[in-house]
């Protein structure tokens, strides 16, 4: 499993909250037992669930793999208050294994 800092876990799994407003980064840490210590990534792709009428989506602004090869990261912006959406990454290694893995962007106004 990927290890994932800053998240808030309830029965569904991994969210976090975002301000609408807010242009953040997140990421995921795919060191993990099924993935062999000399094993990097390759490539990686986040998409976002889109939501019918929604006038101001979650938008992937940049994403893509560290310098040590072993996380990756999405930048997001945008979302509209209290939607819920989706992210996948979806990761190859280079010996060839596929994984995927999920979290929740809960948008909502953030206030001091």
């Amino acid at each position: 499993m990927t290890t994932i800092t800053g998240y808030k876990q309830d029965h569904k799994g991994s969210y976090i909250s975002k301000d609408p407003a807010a242009q953040l980064v997140y990421q995921m840490d795919w060191t993990t037992d099924w993935m062999p210590a000399s094993d990097q990534l390759s490539s990686v792709t986040y998409t976002v669930e889109t939501i019918s009428g929604d006038t101001n989506p979650l938008a992937i602004e940049s994403s893509g793999i560290t310098g040590d090869g072993l996380l990756t990261y999405v930048e997001l912006s945008g979302g509209s208050d209290k939607n819920i959406y989706t992210v996948t990454c979806n990761i190859t290694t280079n010996d060839g294994i596929t994984e995927a893995r999920r979290f929740r962007i809960k948008c909502e106004e953030r206030y001091a």
